[in-house]
């Protein structure tokens, strides 16, 4: 059969024996149906918020609000996209209480990923919030590195992780997450408490579960909320809420493949975090294989959710492929093999992942021969000021942002036999990150029946980074939120 994948800006096409099965997310199987009404829907959801009080009946004319949205990576940018419906609501909510905007701040969640264009901002809120707030200096980006605006609090109690967090949050009277229940390799969902972990954070909370010891472990793969990872963003949030003094107010909606809402839920973060997720595995665990599959095909893009670059820099390359094994580990073979076209052209995209390249350079030197022994850098790299600035004013990823992915990256080499970039036009790179390259895909696959020998089970994903992934599993398992049955071993 004849397919295409991914490939620089482009695809590249290939031969693929005619037994390969093709899996396309929302396609081959269909997802839930979405909102028949999107905003009656979400306002039912804010109206009567699970374990709370509605938010009208928590604020009064003096309080001050701080509201927390997920930046461009996630979401989606439609007209009725989660963030675009459901802030004018709880915004609608403030209001009636008495609220004035001058007491509304609206925080874009973007840890340490790079801060958010002015254009990128309108696009995520919508005109009509965006000129409402965008002038009043209301809307802004978190900096994990602008000490005047984090508050330490200190060390959790259950796995002694630091909390280092939004100032603004912290001093609010109503915090309000809005987020996503997506699925997700890094603790099986984004919203809830990873929203928090994550988004208003400074780098060492997010190394206190971005790290080797918590995603090496067998727990982290395949993907599961039962992980170590999952069970920090609990601690750190609940810890939050602890010192805060007060609860947040979770609003997150279950997406669909295309970015799109099958459910709304408002309220306490442990209470929405158990009714998104038992919506979203039916969309996320897709129980649909009969067979273990020996090979992986996909392809990658230059540009997708991390930004221009993203499929050419290498580490980056690395820990997108990981990320795919994490989710469809279960219906793997043992050690099996991963092909991936990539133009691998050199370009690191240095405005924007201004870290990259040293650290790139980093692993291969000084008896650096796996990922996880440059580990040891992390804390200086992460404290370089020529990076804070890059981060704080250029745009640019923050520098343990790397050392995130790296972690990442090493479960490809833990878990494949071989990986095979396809396409590369600067093979090096992708040599220099432990993976082999081959010319086109069929070359690769002959290649790679050294491990699979000759007859192997093949399975095609051509829209890997097109639409939002699930978490592959066997026909008739049990993986669920509850109870991971897929992969017993794992826990």
């Amino acid at each position: 059969m004849k397919l295409s994948f991914e490939y620089g800006q482009g695809l590249m096409d290939a031969i693929l024996p005619d037994s390969t099965d093709v899996f396309i997310p929302g396609e081959t199987v269909q997802d839930p149906p979405v909102l028949s009404d999107i905003e009656a829907a979400t306002r039912e959801a804010i109206a009567n918020p699970m374990g709370m009080k509605r938010l009208s009946e928590q604020l009064n004319a003096d309080s001050k609000v701080a509201i927390i949205f997920p930046d461009r990576v996630k979401g989606g940018f439609q007209a009725d996209s989660h963030r675009k419906i459901s802030i004018p609501i709880l915004i609608e909510e403030c209001t009636k209480a008495g609220v004035s905007d001058r007491n509304i701040t609206l925080i874009c969640s973007n840890g340490l990923h790079r801060k958010n264009t002015k254009e990128e901002i309108r696009s995520i809120l919508g005109d009509a919030i965006f000129n409402r707030f965008w002038d009043l200096g209301q809307i802004v980006n978190h900096d994990s590195e602008n000490w005047d605006n984090l508050v330490d609090l200190g060390s959790e109690e259950q796995y002694n992780a630091r909390v280092i967090m939004n100032k603004t949050v912290f001093d609010a009277d109503v915090a309000i997450l809005v987020g996503h229940a997506l699925g997700n390799p890094y603790g099986g969902y984004s919203g809830g408490y990873k929203h928090c972990a994550t988004g208003i954070t400074h780098w060492k909370c997010i190394g206190a579960h971005h790290n080797p010891s918590v995603m090496h472990r067998n727990d982290f793969v395949p993907v599961s909320t039962n992980s170590l990872m999952r069970s920090k963003f609990d601690a750190i949030g609940k810890h939050m809420e602890r010192m805060m003094g007060k609860d947040f107010f979770v609003c997150d909606a279950v997406l669909d493949t295309y970015q799109r809402q099958i459910a709304v839920f408002a309220g306490q973060a442990d209470l929405v975090q158990q009714a998104s997720w038992k919506v979203a595995d039916k969309r996320t665990y897709v129980h649909w294989a009969e067979k273990k599959y020996d090979v992986m095909v996909f392809g990658m893009p230059q540009a997708f959710h991390y930004g221009n670059g993203m499929g050419t820099n290498p580490i980056l390359m690395l820990q997108a492929i990981s990320a795919q094994i994490i989710r469809h580990k279960r219906i793997l073979s043992d050690n099996p093999v991963i092909i991936c076209s990539s133009a691998c052209n050199g370009y690191f995209h240095d405005e924007e992942f201004p870290s990259y390249r040293e650290t790139f350079e980093l692993f291969q030197k000084n008896y650096a021969n796996t990922l996880p022994e440059i580990e040891r850098y992390g804390e200086a790299m992460s404290m370089r000021k020529e990076y804070i600035d890059a981060y704080r004013y250029g745009y640019g990823y923050h520098p343990f942002h790397a050392f995130s992915m790296i972690s990442c990256g090493h479960i490809a080499e833990k878990q494949c036999a071989a990986i095979y970039i396809v396409g590369a036009q600067e093979p090096g790179y992708a040599r220099a990150m432990g993976m082999k390259t081959r010319s086109t895909f069929e070359e690769a696959l002959l290649d790679a029946q050294k491990y699979t020998g000759s007859n192997p089970s093949i399975l095609a994903l051509p829209k890997t980074f097109k639409t939002a992934s699930v978490h592959l599993c066997m026909k008739g398992s049990q993986a669920s939120v509850a109870d991971d049955m897929c992969c017993p071993s794992s826990h």
